[in-house]
């Protein structure tokens, strides 16, 4: 995982829920009506979200299912008290590949845009099939075709279009390979640029 002094993930600070670039609005509706295709239609009871982010999906989590209990970490002190603030859901500060929780103990967990990031995600792949007792959606940017789409907009040209704090890629058909063999993969979807991911423990 690539991190800034303050150990926020690089590349991992752009506020793309609130945009107001009309392409990039887009391709985010995309992303959010994939997700709320993935999301399980039956309330779960206890649902866990890795990775705060901007709060965006935390937020969205709770309206979609108000009488669950909500659990979030972040690996950054600061977004985790950032997205706290903006969604009031309480955000524990703890890696993806570690986390303290007990096994079994969530019906739902979503990890969206955090894979990518880490050194070891088969590690945090494992953690989610461990404290997982239902549905698991998960999401990464597709590859190549995420770089190339960077490129076409000329940013990260010295890294051929490769998002800083990006340490992981993957195809399509790769993610659905990796997530295999931890889960059993139920749907995918590709809005663009992002393969997701719904599963279930085995």
């Amino acid at each position: 995982m690539v991190t800034t002094d303050r150990g926020v993930v690089a590349g991992n600070t752009y506020d793309k829920y609130g945009t107001k670039n009309p392409v990039a609005r887009a391709l985010m509706g995309g992303f959010l009506r994939s997700l709320g295709e993935l999301l399980p239609r039956s309330p779960p009871r206890r649902v866990l979200e890795i990775g705060a982010g901007e709060g965006e999906i935390g937020r969205r989590l709770r309206a979609r299912y108000p009488d669950a209990s909500i659990v979030a970490v972040e690996y950054s002190p600061r977004l985790a008290a950032d997205a706290h603030r903006r969604t009031g859901l309480p955000y524990a500060a703890q890696s993806a590949t570690q986390l303290g929780l007990r096994s079994s103990a969530f019906d739902l967990v979503v990890m969206c845009e955090v894979l990518e990031h880490l050194t070891d995600p088969e590690a945090a792949l494992g953690e989610v099939a461990r404290v997982a007792s239902g549905d698991v959606v998960l999401s990464v940017p597709r590859e190549p075709l995420w770089r190339a789409l960077n490129v076409l907009r000329g940013s990260y040209l010295a890294d051929l279009g490769n998002t800083p704090g990006h340490v992981q890629h993957w195809s399509r058909s790769a993610f659905v390979e990796i997530v295999g063999r931890h889960l059993r993969v139920t749907r995918v979807r590709s809005p663009l640029p992002w393969t997701m991911v719904a599963a279930t423990r085995r």
